[in-house]
């Protein structure tokens, strides 16, 4: 549907909303790139590497991704949400599977299914 703003208006705005938009995707990768530096540090420091360690890496290259295809593409596919999705809750899965009762674990393993 076509804007009914003048166009003296709606330039500026969409200006000011783009400047907006690149601050907040340098702000998300540099804050992923740094999650991932500290989780680099921390599996340095134990001398070893978990599988929830991994599952973590996996989310923050996800997020990575989805943000260079939104730069490059403008838009962000729907497969790179669910990827990410099914990482936390592979991961979720992984790291408490001592303390979860078998019924969560089954409807945790049903939401991965699904997506």
């Amino acid at each position: 549907m076509p804007s009914n703003l003048p166009k003296s208006f709606s330039r500026p705005f969409l200006k000011i909303f783009h400047i907006l938009e690149a601050v907040l995707l340098v702000s998300i990768t540099l804050a992923t790139l740094y999650a991932m530096m500290q989780e680099f540090v921390h599996v340095f420091v134990e001398k070893r590497v978990l599988l929830t360690d991994i599952l973590l890496m996996f989310i923050y290259l996800e997020v990575l991704a989805m943000v260079q295809q939104f730069v490059m593409n403008g838009k962000i596919p729907v497969r790179y949400p669910i990827y990410i999705a099914m990482m936390a809750i592979a991961r979720y899965i992984t790291l408490g599977m001592k303390e979860l009762d078998a019924v969560l674990v089954v409807w945790l393993s049903l939401a991965a299914f699904i997506l």
